[in-house]
């Protein structure tokens, strides 16, 4: 007759430690891997806006962004910028610069697509159209998601690339041109690719699309 050895005490409590350190590494590793895993889903079709002209909608790695547009505060700026959304020129850009918890650019449609992409130039490349002249505001507030035209060093050289910051950044009002704000979709955004040592990033996060709700 083959007789049933039991576990001791002390074997059961090792046992119980392993499966739970198993299933603890497991699940970090998954989570790890999952950036995305608590990134909120957005559900166009519940959502309403009283002038739906002005919302476009970006796509990224971790979800919709819902962004709203303000033709009465920069309406040149605006009308350039509904330019490219209309005709998918963003589509593709990479998120070249993001500086952890603060800010990230886009928008460089000559050096910043992520086919082909030239890290020596990116954020200096033009669209052809020119440059704007700034739309300063005065009472625009620069609070967690809103999104202005980037600039050079000097006013007035506007053109394509945005940014988006991530907290509230009062020195930028009356600095650079605000175009809109981000109205859903802000965690997805924090989840965008940062730079290891240096804002620039390589192998960066782009967007996938960009485009009006209309």
């Amino acid at each position: 007759m083959i007789k049933t050895v039991k576990a001791s005490l002390s074997e059961k409590i090792l046992f119980i430690f392993l499966l739970s350190l198993a299933v603890l590494v497991f699940g970090s590793f998954f989570l790890i891997k999952n950036k995305c895993l608590f990134v909120k889903n957005i559900d166009l079709t519940k959502l309403q806006f009283e002038f739906p002209e002005n919302i476009a909608v970006m796509n990224v790695e971790c979800g919709k962004v819902i962004v709203e547009l303000y033709p009465e505060v920069a309406p040149k700026a605006v009308e350039r910028f509904k330019y490219f959304l209309e005709n998918h020129l963003y589509d593709g850009t990479t998120f070249y610069r993001v500086i952890e918890d603060t800010l990230m650019q886009a928008g460089d449609l000559e050096f910043g697509h992520k086919d082909t992409i030239n890290y020596s130039k990116v954020g200096s490349g033009k669209s052809g159209l020119g440059n704007l002249k700034s739309e300063l505001s005065d009472t625009f507030e620069f609070n967690a998601g809103s999104i202005a035209l980037a600039r050079g060093d000097t006013f007035d050289t506007e053109d394509s690339e945005f940014f988006i910051i991530l907290k509230d950044i009062p020195l930028y009002q009356g600095e650079y041109t605000p175009i809109g704000k981000v109205i859903f979709g802000l965690d997805a955004l924090k989840k965008i690719k940062i730079g290891n040592k240096s804002e620039y990033v390589l192998r960066p996060d782009f967007i996938n699309s960009f485009r009006l709700i209309n």
